[in-house]
């Protein structure tokens, strides 16, 4: 598809195509996480993760996309933006885990169920990283109008690290639940709990008069399920970045009541 679209925009000699931003994300170091059948021989990079670690032995499609890129490279300039987990607001992100998480605490909330972490203790205790998706919105067009940042690739993320732990609590006291420590006895999975509750967002929607949304629309909870289940240390080196003048970044903590009043005003969330 990139190629198809690539090839009829430069096709024309009157095309103006000067710059294409290209956005992938962390797989990139870990491998094709999603896919259960490559999964258990996954070896990711160690972290932090920084931009020339050569690629995995494993298929991945933001290797072909930035193949293809670079063999359009003497007809136009682009740049590849490495985000991790993003965060922002949106009517349709299926992707987007603040929201599925959002959704998960509001459906706790409304059913008086304990908010359980949904990963395990190594992901807890251990250091993440995201993308606020006005960091990540920036490093593009800085990207895009810096020549020396022209056909090379950058992470992407907010320059600071958290453990699951420290977004938890601040997951509770936005929405109100209760904080419940991890406990490994526990077992749970989010994807069978939440199979079932598209009736009870239903009813959470149509109680505070929301934009109407439908669970499976906007949550990923297979997605966040294997992410948080990982036993690695989930963070970008911003080194490059800031070496090549890029000095943008958000406080993950603070940024995270932000989206989610954002989402409020929106009217996706109570």
């Amino acid at each position: 598809m990139l190629s198809n679209v690539l090839n009829a925009l430069t096709s024309s000699p009157n095309s103006k195509l000067s710059h294409v931003t290209l956005q992938t994300g962390t797989q990139q170091y870990l491998g094709p996480i999603h896919d259960p059948t490559l999964l258990t021989q996954l070896v990711p990079r160690d972290a932090p993760f920084i931009e020339d670690y050569p690629r995995l032995p494993f298929p991945n499609f933001y290797y072909a996309l930035e193949d293809i890129l670079a063999s359009y490279s003497k007809s136009l300039t682009y740049s590849v933006h490495r985000a991790s987990i993003i965060i922002g607001s949106s009517t349709r992100s299926y992707y987007n885990s603040l929201l599925t998480l959002a959704v998960y605490a509001l459906v706790c909330k409304h059913q008086n169920y304990p908010f359980r972490y949904v990963g395990n203790k190594y992901s807890w205790e251990h250091f993440w990283d995201v993308s606020d998706a006005r960091v990540l919105a920036e490093q593009q067009i800085w990207a895009s109008v810096t020549d020396k940042a022209k056909n090379e690739a950058f992470n992407c993320t907010n320059g600071d690290v958290f453990t699951w732990k420290m977004i938890w609590r601040v997951l509770c006291d936005v929405f109100g639940v209760e904080f419940v420590p991890f406990d490994e006895k526990v077992k749970f999975d989010v994807v069978e709990f939440m199979k079932d509750k598209g009736e009870v967002w239903d009813r959470i929607v149509e109680e505070n008069g929301l934009y109407k949304t439908k669970m499976e629309e906007i949550t990923c909870f297979g997605a966040l399920d294997t992410v948080l289940k990982l036993e690695i240390q989930h963070v970008c080196s911003m080194n490059k970045s800031r070496e090549f003048g890029f000095h943008g970044y958000a406080n993950t903590l603070k940024s995270i009541p932000e989206w989610v009043q954002r989402l409020r005003e929106m009217k996706i969330l109570p």
